[in-house]
């Protein structure tokens, strides 16, 4: 499909496990640097150890003063701290009047969840009868959203999307719409969390989906997912927009495809990930021989990496068993609604440097997952054109297309 606004990447931030600029993340993403440890999680004198993906040594104070940066939740904090890097790296510089047409748009699936428990650990488990009077600014879902526009200025619209997994692609998916529909001319937008929490670790488990060592997606021998955290920022622009101020430019966002299963709540359906796929082909003028590569969702659990590789097949024919294909949660673990927005980065990173990350951990193949993962090693190669899956629970789908940008 042809649209008459083109929508480009101008700027990228990100804190991860793997690192806490593009720079180092980069670096680590290529090199298959695995992000993943045994973690000890504690509740009074309960202890549980899980393989997990944290921050580590994440300073706040080096993106918000000190009093600030005590007002918001961890996961506020990461995606201030990406979006501000995103912001500087795109080199723009706002106006009253250009700020207004800029939109910051970001994805969460739990938001402050370290606030929340915190809270409940000290009212119900303390018998302490006072909340802290930041409990709520601090816990809300649109608290990364909201403190990314006060801190860069933005006055234009601004708004969380909460779709589980697939909250940061949704994300990107609605900017873009808003975009090419001219309400706005440039955006910040990804997603962000901090799910690391004794209670969250005990939820996952009980969905008996947790990984007992590492992530090992797509690999016969892999036993679960591995929560992660973090946060990832793209500036996104007209491409109009971005040619007139000298931008530089990343990649193109082509195509967007969004679509819900109506079928189960944690089961995903390959039906409902085909047409997201497709979809997102169809928005951006694609075929399947166009595609060289994929950034897959990937979690390493039994039934969702047999799911997409059924419906990558299914879309894409022939040219699936030709096409790169990684699992990025392999290195950063699963950071639930930021996942799609670290994994958008390295798409980013793998169109500019013409070069597929790895899947590392993996030991041998699956039967029913037989396409090329890229299995511990990075791949030089040309890559003209790029997808990235984001599958949640609730069947709610999302899948970006992204390009070297052509004249």
């Amino acid at each position: 499909m042809k649209h008459e606004r083109r929508i480009v990447i101008t700027g990228m931030g990100v804190i991860s496990p793997i690192g806490q600029d593009v720079s180092t993340f980069s670096r680590n993403l290529f090199s298959g640097t695995d992000g993943i440890e045994p973690v000890d999680f504690h509740w009074h004198d309960i202890v549980a150890r899980y393989p997990a993906a944290p921050v580590k040594d994440f300073d706040p104070t080096l993106f918000l003063d000190a009093k600030k940066a005590s007002m918001l939740d961890r996961f506020a904090q990461f995606a201030v701290a990406a979006a501000r890097q995103a912001f500087e790296d795109s080199g723009l510089v706002l106006t009253p009047e250009t700020a207004e047409r800029m939109a910051v748009i970001t994805g969460t699936s739990v938001g402050g969840q370290n606030t929340l428990e915190d809270s409940f650990l000290k009212l119900m488990g303390s018998k302490n009868p006072r909340a802290h009077p930041f409990t709520i600014p601090r816990l809300m879902s649109n608290a990364g959203s909201s403190h990314i526009s006060m801190t860069l200025g933005i006055t234009g619209p601004g708004f969380t999307v909460a779709s589980a997994c697939a909250s940061a692609v949704h994300a990107v998916g609605v900017t873009l719409g808003l975009l090419r529909s001219g309400v706005v001319d440039r955006a910040i937008t990804g997603g962000a969390e901090a799910c690391l929490t004794f209670g969250t670790l005990k939820g996952w488990d009980a969905l008996r989906v947790m990984a007992t060592d590492v992530c090992r997606p797509f690999s016969a021998n892999r036993t679960g997912m591995v929560l992660g955290e973090g946060a990832a920022m793209l500036v996104l622009e007209t491409l109009e927009a971005a040619k007139a101020r000298g931008a530089k430019i990343y990649a193109e966002v082509s195509g967007v495809g969004m679509t819900s299963d109506a079928k189960d709540i944690t089961t995903p359906d390959v039906g409902g990930a085909s047409r997201a796929i497709a979809g997102a082909l169809a928005d951006a003028g694609l075929v399947p021989e166009d595609i060289d590569y994929i950034n897959a969702h990937g979690t390493g659990t039994r039934v969702n990496d047999v799911m997409e590789t059924a419906a990558i097949k299914q879309v894409l024919g022939d040219r699936a068993r030709h096409v790169a294909i990684s699992a990025s949660k392999s290195m950063f673990g699963h950071a639930l609604g930021a996942a799609g927005a670290l994994e958008m980065l390295a798409t980013v990173l793998a169109l500019t440097k013409d070069m597929a990350p790895p899947t590392i951990n993996y030991l041998e193949p699956d039967p029913e997952c037989d396409l090329d993962y890229v299995p511990n090693v990075a791949r030089s190669m040309p890559i003209r054109a790029a997808l990235k899956n984001s599958f949640g629970f609730g069947g709610l789908n999302a899948v970006v297309a992204l390009q070297k940008l052509s004249q």
